[in-house]
């Protein structure tokens, strides 16, 4: 049973996050064998002041 984890900034729409984790769970299935039925995607959506690049939030740009 595949479990996948996405990790992302948050503000995606439901319908984004809904098509994502429809193709991931397809792609998924597709190179692994599993049925779509047994694949797991986790979504962790992080504030942008919890991430930084070049140390700088993202949240203060």
């Amino acid at each position: 049973m595949p479990y996948v984890t996405v990790k992302m900034l948050e503000g995606r729409t439901d319908d984004q996050k809904r098509a994502l984790v429809e193709k991931v769970t397809a792609a998924v299935s597709e190179t692994t064998g599993a049925p779509e039925g047994n694949v797991t995607v986790f979504i962790e959506e992080m504030p942008k002041s919890h991430y930084a690049v070049g140390g700088k939030r993202l949240s203060d740009k």
